[in-house]
């Protein structure tokens, strides 16, 4: 069971971000990645829709024997984690408990921003998971539905993303806050350009790491660790290969040498 790989899935190429953290700090794990690029984006659909699409990539990667699941997906946290732990006896780590963490060690001021997709932000997962932890913390959420799309493109350096970002951010900035937390995978990929819009005295966090640390807790609390000396890790896309491929090893900054195309049922 220790010697299982490790199964993390999103609806495209954001999930990366958390596969990038869980590989630094558990090199020894190997890991299978499944993205749902064929439907991303997740953030525009409605939520029977959110809960069927993240049992199927679920069901995909079970099938794959894996010992554990990592939903590196906010909208599908937000909508479907609970129907995912009622279907599977594995351990399931999502990002956004992560990510509230973070954020919650975070700030100073008690005035937060969050951004995520139109889903996700309707949900309202985040300032209800917020106020139960502290009620005094100003919550401000923004829907950015266009950054998933352009990171899925692979338009991360475009000077349009620069006008897009002041767009969504520019009431955002005006609101005291002193961090921003990235609630969806995709965002980090725009650390950058958001964190260049914000200035340096708003700190923007993502939930990457803090998930990563959790997948590692986990592990050791059930005794599910590897004692494996050598990882491998996998990739699996119900998109085009090659164009996941492309922005991939770009982001990760290694070779994605095992990526194949499947199609769900």
């Amino acid at each position: 069971m220790r010697t299982k790989s490790i199964g993390i899935f999103d609806s495209g190429i954001g999930g990366l971000s958390v596969f990038r953290q869980v590989v630094e700090l558990l090199p020894n794990e190997s890991v299978i990645y499944f993205g749902d690029t064929a439907r991303v984006p997740y953030g525009n659909r409605d939520p029977e829709t959110i809960i069927q699409y993240a049992m199927e990539c679920a069901d995909f990667l079970v099938s794959q024997d894996v010992k554990m699941l990592v939903v590196a997906c906010n909208t599908i946290c937000a909508y479907a984690f609970e129907a995912l732990q009622n279907r599977f006896s594995l351990p399931i780590v999502g990002v956004i408990d992560s990510g509230l963490k973070t954020l919650l060690q975070t700030t100073k001021n008690e005035k937060v921003g969050i951004l995520g997709t139109t889903a996700t932000i309707s949900s309202g997962i985040y300032p209800r998971k917020i106020g139960a932890c502290n009620p005094q913390i100003q919550v401000h959420s923004v829907a950015t539905p266009l950054f998933v799309p352009l990171v899925e493109e692979g338009f991360i350096e475009h000077k349009a993303v620069d006008l897009i970002v002041e767009e969504y951010l520019s009431a955002l900035k005006k609101e005291n806050i002193d961090s921003i937390l990235l609630a969806c995978t995709h965002y980090p990929f725009l650390r950058k350009v958001i964190e260049k819009c914000v200035g340096n005295k708003i700190v923007v966090k993502d939930a990457s790491e803090a998930c990563a640390i959790e997948v590692s807790h986990e592990l050791v609390k059930r005794g599910l660790a590897t004692t494996a000396t050598e990882a491998h890790y996998l990739f699996f896309v119900s998109g085009e290969a090659k164009k996941f491929q492309k922005m991939g090893e770009k982001f990760l900054g290694r070779n994605i040498e095992s990526i194949q195309e499947v199609t769900l049922p």
